[in-house]
């Protein structure tokens, strides 16, 4: 079980930093090429994390000092409210989303790190050679919107549930579940509530299959 979650938690990273149409040499990456790969996309998220978090704070002190030339009111006071939550959540999603990516290395030395390994790059080949079958199964389950309006990690979370419920045969229950703690890990709000929509209704459509 354990292996299996790490290579398909190394398989989204590695997803980040490879061309949507790119597959040459895959089964010439090492492990140690697989993780760079993961750090690089890892520490890329996270500091798009940041970002965030510093634009919301500065968001908060531009109310304030907006507030100091107008009667402050119940709105003004608000908006600064909800900047500073927003600020104080993204920072502990970085928080938590480092202290996670610290195990990755423990976890590996713990696991059999070939068939992780191999589990991750099995995943990322079949996304990208069957990417078009994939896409068009989650198009279907989509309601008002497209798969391609998603951002970059949400799209691959769900191309990886889409490959574990029908080329790997994973159990259902047990592919969405890994997915969304996926999304929880690694999307925001916005992004998991998607996720688990489109997981649920996958998880509904007994007839889904891959050219």
């Amino acid at each position: 079980m354990q292996s299996r979650s790490l290579a398909r938690e190394l398989a989204l990273l590695v997803l980040g930093q490879i061309p949507e149409r790119e597959s040459s040499r895959l089964k010439t990456i090492s492990l140690e090429s697989l993780l760079q790969k993961a750090f690089d996309t890892l520490s890329q998220h996270w500091r798009e994390g940041l970002d965030t978090c510093a634009v919301e704070l500065e968001n908060a002190q531009q109310h304030l000092l907006d507030s100091e030339f107008q009667d402050r009111d119940a709105s003004s006071t608000s908006q600064v409210r909800e900047h500073l939550q927003a600020c104080l959540i993204g920072a502990e999603q970085v928080i938590n989303g480092v202290s996670t990516s610290l195990e990755i290395p423990r976890l590996l030395a713990l696991g059999n790190q070939e068939q992780i390994r191999l589990g991750a790059l099995e995943r990322v080949r079949l996304v990208i050679e069957k990417r078009n079958s994939i896409d068009a199964s989650i198009d279907a389950v989509m309601e008002g919107w497209r798969l391609s309006r998603l951002p970059r990690i949400d799209r691959d979370i769900l191309r990886l549930a889409v490959v574990d419920l029908t080329a790997l045969q994973t159990p259902s229950a047990v592919a969405c579940n890994e997915a969304v703690e996926l999304a929880h890990r690694y999307s925001d709000d916005q992004g998991r509530r998607m996720i688990n929509g489109v997981l649920r209704r996958l998880h509904d459509a007994s007839t889904v299959t891959l050219a």
